[in-house]
């Protein structure tokens, strides 16, 4: 498990990471989020021990992270870089003895992880004879060569085909499967939707949203919900508006009306319902609603982020 506590970073005098707390678990893929400068990389440097907290701990798995422990993480940055007048195995196996792998133990490795990417028939070849996207694979490679119990990703869908983005992600639940921590910090909210099980959102070094993504997007509801049904929805109690959504029918509720008793009212007029759901905000928008409006900035955590999870981990 990776533990972060009240962890706080400074430079000049102004706190770029200000007081950021979170336990992530094993098997777990956890998103780091915010906008650019919010100080994501400060904290995945502090996490890597790269950089160290004015204040605050980081701890994985009971530990302080440095020292040995260090070689348990595997951190994939945004802008890579490999030798590219190396041979593409003496590269993996390079990177495997880094995290304290025997020689034949790291070969042995590097075939099965250049397999499992589409790379073996490139083994015995230099770097600079790979194009940019099966350089990107290898890279990816370099972080899971040792098998890490940490996987930080930095933007690791950039630049890839959509059939290497599947294969990422096939990896990426096949390592939370095995009990990896994953920390993935992106832009592509469709990514968070579809592989996260929670996310953490930091603007100018404040957490300002943590909890699980359907719980974030349930609280960023429009007050809505979306019905697919047979049968008269005119003058619903509760009911202020009814309007096509993307061949569904979407309820616009009256401030004291609740989803619960609008699907009563439904039940109770008889209408056959094929489908009913809350009206939720994709997470990009709410991602752009929460930097403009700012949320949380004065106190040091939103008093929303609390409301998103009170119990979060």
């Amino acid at each position: 498990m990776l533990e972060l506590r009240d962890v706080v970073k400074t430079y000049d005098g102004r706190a770029v990471v200000n007081r950021v707390s979170s336990e992530i678990s094993p098997g777990e893929i956890f998103a780091l989020l915010g906008p650019n400068g919010a100080g994501k990389t400060t904290l995945i440097r502090m996490i890597t021990d790269i950089l160290k907290p004015d204040s605050g701990t980081i701890r994985l798995d009971g530990r302080p992270v440095g020292g040995d422990e260090k070689r348990r993480i595997a951190y994939l940055p945004e802008e890579r870089g490999l030798y590219r007048r190396a041979k593409v195995t003496e590269l993996l196996s390079y990177y495997g003895a880094l995290k304290g792998m025997a020689a034949s133990a790291a070969r042995d490795a590097s075939r099965r992880l250049l397999e499992r990417v589409g790379l073996a028939d490139r083994a015995d070849d230099q770097v600079q004879t790979l194009s940019k996207g099966m350089q990107q694979k290898l890279q990816l490679c370099t972080a899971l060569i040792g098998d890490p119990g940490l996987l930080i990703l930095d933007e690791p869908f950039s630049g890839l085909d959509p059939l290497n983005v599947q294969m990422l992600e096939e990896i990426l639940q096949e390592r939370s499967q095995a009990g990896v921590t994953v920390l993935l910090s992106t832009h592509q909210m469709n990514k968070v939707e579809e592989l996260c099980d929670r996310a953490l959102m930091i603007n100018r070094g404040y957490m300002v949203l943590h909890g699980s993504v359907p719980e974030i997007r349930r609280q960023y509801s429009d007050h809505a919900v979306v019905v697919r049904a047979s049968g008269r929805l005119e003058d619903l109690p509760g009911v202020r508006s009814v309007e096509p959504f993307n061949g569904d029918l979407k309820l616009t509720l009256e401030a004291d009306a609740t989803p619960d008793s609008v699907l009563r009212a439904l039940v109770e007029r008889r209408v056959v319902i094929e489908s009913f759901s809350l009206a939720t905000l994709p997470l990009e928008d709410i991602f752009v609603k929460v930097v403009r409006e700012g949320l949380g900035l004065d106190q040091g955590r939103s008093e929303r982020a609390a409301e998103v999870a009170p119990g979060a981990r």
